[in-house]
Order: C-alpha cells, then sequence, then structure tokens
C-alpha cells in the first residue's frame, strides 16, 4: 500500500476543470427532464404515456458519457502518480559571449550615427530576443576586459551597453586575439566546455585570423562574426574636432574587409554576417541548428528522480468515448467553451487617457474600465502601481502603492514633493530620511531638507550622497541669508523662499549617480537605491535593503532638465515674472533683476557637477590595463585604430 501513500497529482490545478464538466452534465439532463415545458399544463403522471420516448436508450445516456469522459480527461490532464524514476541530471550550457569591438574605427559615420551606435543597439536587440541561457559582455580595442560575466541578467548588460565607447579604452588598438582569448577564459571559469562566440567587429588584420583559429582549437566552442561597416568607410571624428590621421599625416577612413572576417567565422566554425535592419542577421547568428541538442545541455553523472505521470492510462481509456462521441457530433458541444477563454475583453474609447488630460485631470485608484477589473482580479495594488510607474503613469503608481517607500517614489516622479515626503516620513532608517531630504529639497524647503540629510547621516554616516546633498543645501541657505529676498505684498518671506528656488537647484540630488530618488528614466528606475521603488518589482518591496546595484550597475542619474517626471512639474521660463498663473498651479513670485542673477549663478555652478555614466568602467578598465601591460610588452607597431 506504499502506492497509495505516495499518491498524489503533478497538476492538481486541472481539476478545477471538474466544475464546468459537472454544470453542462447538469444543466443537460435539467432540460431532459423537463420534457418541453408539458409538465407546467400535464399531470406528471400521464407525460410517460402521452409523450413519445424522444429517441433510442443509448442516444438518452450520452449526457452520462459525457461527464464520464470530462472526468477522464480532468484526472488525466491533472497528472497522477506514485512512483518515482530515476532521471539523470543536465547541465545546460547554452552559453554566449559577445565581443563588442570598441577600438577607434568603430567612431566611423559610415553607418548613421556612427558604427558603435549601430552596434550597441543591435545588441540590444539580441539581448531582448535572448530568454534564456547566460551571456557575458566583453569590451576589447588595445585589450580586452569583462564588462559583465556569464550571467542570466540579460536586463543588466542592456543597461551596461549604452555607457561604452572607444573614448573609455585606456589602450587603443584592435586586439582582437585578446578578446576571443577573455571570452573563453570567461567559458572556462564556468565551468562551460562548449559555447558560442559573437565578435562584434569592423575588421581584423589577416594574421589574426591563424592565432584565434589557434585559440580556438581543442576548445569546444565556435566563434561568429557580426560584420559593422561599409567597404567605402568615412573618417573618424576627433572630440576636438577635425579628423584622425595616421603618421603619415593622411586622414584615415577605415573602410569594411570582409574577407578575413569571413575567414575567421569559417574557421572558427560559426556564421559570418553583415550588420542588417531587418534583424536578419540575428536570426541568421542565432539560429538553433547550428548546435546540437547535445551542445546545450551536458550529462553529468548526477541522478535526480522524478514522479512519473500515469495519466496516459486515463487517455487510453478515454479515447473510445472520444471517437464515438466524435462520430455522433458530441464534440460539438464543447467548441463554445474553448472559444470563452479567448474571447477578448471590449475596448473603451480613451479608456488610456492622454498624458495631457492625464495631468489636467488624474484618474482616480479604479477607472471602472475592464482592463481595471481584470488586474484586479489578477495583480495585486503594488503589481499593478509597477506597470503604471513603468508606463509614464506615476501618479496613479502612487494612488496604487501601499508600502510608504514605493508610495513616496511614485510622487516624487510625478512632481508631488510634499506628498512624497510626507510618504518617506513613515520611515526611520538612513535610505528613508535621505529620500526625505531629496523630495523637501524639491520642495523648495531647504532647512527641513538639510536637518534630514543630517538625520540620515546619523544613521549611516559614510553615505558619500547625503554628505554632497547636505553641503549643497547648506550653500544654498547660506548664499540666501547672504542676499535675502525683499519681502512683497501679498507674500511672506518664507512663502516666497519656497517658490523662489530655481527648478535646477530644487535638484539637491546633483551629487548623485544612480542614488536619487525618482529619477524616473526609461528603464524604471523610481528609487534612490536598492530598497526603493524602481529597485526590484513590488512583489517583495524591502525598503530597508543595501545597496545591489550602485552605481556600477546603473548608468548615473540624469540631470535636472533630462528628468521627463520632474520636468513635467516645472514652470515654464515664460511663466516667471507673469504675476498670473493657471488655476492648477500655485502663484510665482516676481524676481529682482539681482534675484535673477543670483539664480543664474546658482544654475551655472550646479551645471559644472560632472555627468559621466561610464566613469567606473574607465576606472576599472584603466586598472586592468595596468595590470595586463606588466605581464606582456605592448606593441606600439600595431595600428591604433
Amino acid at each position: 500500500m506504499d502506492w497509495l501513500a505516495d499518491f498524489h497529482f503533478l497538476r492538481p490545478l486541472w481539476l478545477w476543470s471538474l466544475l464546468p464538466g459537472l454544470l453542462l452534465t447538469g444543466l443537460l439532463w435539467r432540460s431532459r427532464r423537463h420534457s418541453g415545458g408539458w409538465e407546467q399544463v400535464i399531470d406528471a403522471d400521464l407525460l410517460p404515456e402521452l409523450l413519445e420516448a424522444s429517441g433510442p436508450v443509448s442516444r438518452r445516456r450520452w449526457p452520462a458519457l459525457l461527464l464520464v469522459s470530462w472526468v477522464l480527461a480532468s484526472l488525466a490532464a491533472a497528472g497522477p502518480s506514485f512512483r518515482q524514476l530515476p532521471q539523470p541530471v543536465e547541465q545546460p550550457t547554452d552559453a554566449l559571449v559577445l565581443l563588442l569591438d570598441l577600438s577607434y574605427s568603430m567612431k566611423s559615420t559610415d553607418l548613421a550615427p556612427s558604427r558603435m551606435d549601430r552596434g550597441r543597439q543591435k545588441l540590444i536587440d539580441l539581448l531582448e530576443r535572448r530568454s534564456a541561457g547566460q551571456t557575458a559582455l566583453v569590451a576589447w580595442a588595445g585589450d580586452a576586459h569583462v564588462v559583465t560575466p556569464l550571467t542570466d541578467d540579460h536586463r543588466t548588460i542592456a543597461n551596461l551597453l549604452p555607457a561604452l565607447n572607444p573614448d573609455m579604452m585606456p589602450m587603443p588598438g584592435s586586439n582582437a586575439p585578446a578578446a576571443v582569448s577573455r571570452g573563453l577564459t570567461l567559458l572556462a571559469s564556468a565551468g562551460i566546455p562548449r559555447g558560442h562566440l559573437i565578435l562584434v567587429t569592423d575588421g581584423v588584420q589577416p594574421e589574426q585570423v591563424a592565432l584565434i583559429r589557434q585559440q580556438l582549437e581543442g576548445s569546444g566552442s565556435r566563434l561568429s562574426v557580426l560584420a559593422i561597416g561599409t567597404p567605402e568607410g568615412a573618417p573618424l571624428p576627433l572630440p576636438r574636432g577635425g579628423f584622425l590621421r595616421d603618421r603619415n599625416g593622411e586622414i584615415v577612413i577605415p573602410g569594411l574587409d570582409a574577407a578575413p572576417l569571413r575567414r575567421l567565422a569559417e574557421v572558427g566554425g560559426g556564421r559570418y554576417s553583415e550588420l542588417r535592419v531587418d534583424g536578419g542577421d540575428l536570426d541568421y547568428l542565432l539560429d538553433r541548428g547550428l548546435f546540437s541538442a547535445a551542445e546545450s545541455a551536458e550529462a553529468t553523472s548526477l541522478q535526480a528522480d522524478t514522479w512519473e505521470d500515469q495519466g496516459y492510462w486515463l487517455v487510453l481509456l478515454l479515447l473510445p468515448l472520444v471517437a464515438a462521441g466524435f462520430r455522433r457530433g458530441w464534440l460539438l458541444v464543447l467548441v463554445p467553451l474553448l472559444v470563452l477563454p479567448c474571447t477578448p475583453l471590449p475596448a473603451y474609447a480613451q479608456s488610456t487617457p492622454s498624458p495631457e488630460a492625464a495631468q489636467a485631470a488624474p484618474q482616480p485608484e479604479s477607472a471602472g474600465t475592464a482592463e481595471t477589473v481584470w488586474e484586479d482580479w489578477w495583480l495585486r495594488p503594488d503589481q499593478q502601481a509597477l506597470r503604471a510607474l513603468q508606463s509614464g503613469q506615476p501618479e496613479r503608481a502612487a494612488s496604487l502603492f501601499e508600502d510608504p517607500a514605493w508610495r513616496g517614489a511614485a510622487s516624487y516622479g510625478a512632481g508631488h514633493y510634499q506628498a512624497a515626503a510626507e510618504a518617506f516620513a513613515a520611515g526611520d532608517g538612513a535610505d528613508a530620511w535621505y529620500n526625505r531630504g531629496n523630495a523637501l529639497a524639491r520642495a523648495g524647503e531647504l532647512a527641513a531638507a538639510a536637518e534630514a540629510y543630517r538625520e540620515s547621516l546619523q544613521r549611516a554616516p559614510d553615505s558619500p550622497d547625503a554628505k554632497a546633498n547636505l553641503s549643497l543645501v547648506e550653500e544654498l541657505l547660506k548664499q540666501e541669508q547672504q542676499d535675502p529676498q525683499q519681502p512683497q505684498s501679498g507674500q511672506d518671506q518664507d512663502g516666497a523662499r519656497g517658490e523662489q528656488q530655481p527648478p535646477e537647484n530644487r535638484d539637491a540630488d546633483a551629487g548623485e549617480d544612480s542614488s536619487s530618488a525618482g529619477a524616473g528614466d526609461s528603464g524604471g528606475d523610481a528609487a534612490s537605491r536598492q530598497g526603493k521603488p524602481g529597485a526590484e518589482p513590488p512583489g517583495d518591496p524591502t525598503p530597508g535593503d543595501d545597496d545591489q546595484g550602485g552605481a556600477g550597475s546603473q548608468p548615473s542619474s540624469p540631470g535636472p532638465e533630462e528628468n521627463p517626471w520632474a520636468a513635467a512639474a516645472r514652470p515654464e521660463a515664460g511663466e516667471e515674472g507673469d504675476g498670473e498663473a493657471e488655476d492648477t498651479a500655485p502663484p510665482l513670485p516676481r524676481f529682482t533683476p539681482e534675484e535673477a542673477e543670483r539664480r543664474q549663478a546658482l544654475e551655472q555652478w550646479l551645471r559644472r557637477v560632472p555627468d559621466d555614466p561610464s566613469g567606473l568602467l574607465r576606472e576599472k578598465f584603466r586598472h586592468q590595463s595596468r595590470q595586463q601591460q606588466r605581464a606582456r610588452p605592448r606593441n606600439d607597431d600595431a595600428p591604433y585604430w
């Protein structure tokens, strides 16, 4: 009787399908029992004698046969099991290493806007197609550097790609063998015997093909090539103007030499494709037919017991009933049940308001549309809020978030800084006080913002962002005290100071990288650091967690003028000094010439803060390059582009 103790269903949710079968059979039995409504006018005892039988006995029993078939099908789909079988364990080896050329020739503009921009966008498209498997990214020029090791987090790689450019590489040149060697090292260190390398470049030297062939021999990995450029080429622009010249003073025009690249793909056992706009290059390079099933998974010596699905025995019992039902047309009853779940929900005109309408009249939490009702069935409020935040609806997200930290970040992104400050006040951690200081600074309450930053530093004394923002706010307070605004009629001093803060000066997080709450970029960042909304999905918010990504995993936050949410809440330049404001906006104060000059000076001072998203990667590559130069000498005869 051990099998009875081990009996269970592998897919128990399929047992819910028994309910529609019971309901359908009951309705059919009830309709036949009522005999077309004669029982209401004729005595029930006389009905059998007065009415003729509706058909043979077999036809009258088909509802019972339908019920039996339905039950057998539901039980078979639920997967009854009571026995375990040993199965070999396979290790997935579907690994892809992207080798991106960052040599100076990638700045050529023969492919608009440049070869570099087209190559980065193509890799982003590749990552969007790649739904499974591990992927790594290696940047190379005169030497190769690992941007990200093998990981299944493709979004992280896509976020780092825009920060890569040829100017950040410490050693000029085009050393393709170093890139292939680095990619093979990543595969070997991860214990993956066979992988796929894709070299994204605009050319290799003919003598490098033989070196790469030696590296690939015995590795079991394949090398494909994605060529970028045109045979005609174009000059290489310099940052300070002009074009790159060789040692003879001639302008360098690197064209695409496809012959060495084709040869390289051939010796590497992969495929060669030139850059295309229709995605056919990715279809060709990523074709599964290039690799056998044995290369995507490797069997190990380990074994694991898996439950054996015994539902196929019930399918054998079901086959005669299904065959009989198909012959007599019984299966037509199931057609409405198959079509009903596929029926789309009705769409309503303007169910999603335009941005102008949404700003003028924000939608409530429950709009009453079919889409909202459907989301209420399947998504929790925090999950609905994240979708609204990612679709550019921070006001709706703020009304849906239940967690105060998430609600504060959404309000911050919507430009409701006072509401954001009140939401962040619910927390007492360093991050909560830091975010509250950002919101208060945006709202113009500089004194309260400085106090919030001090509270954050008491809990996290080593926070560089809080120190930088505190020093900035204190500097602004000192300048206000040195040149106070003259009182005006109808306004008190405190109220004017809260409104006169310029939009750029309200950005009290100018010293941050990606640690600013409400940095609402296209990637959906809405919080200052890990634990705030935007750092992880709202299904499990943990506002008190430490940083996980930091500035190294995300590009720097955009400046005040690049923040679309903050810009939507700012007054236009022409509105300052107008004296009249819209009904939905607070009245703006008039500024004296001295005050306007002071505001302009502060704006220029804030714009001096450098915004360099690739700074961390540049320093990392520079450090690695110093260590590698000690191990091998530098070849100065190689082309530096």
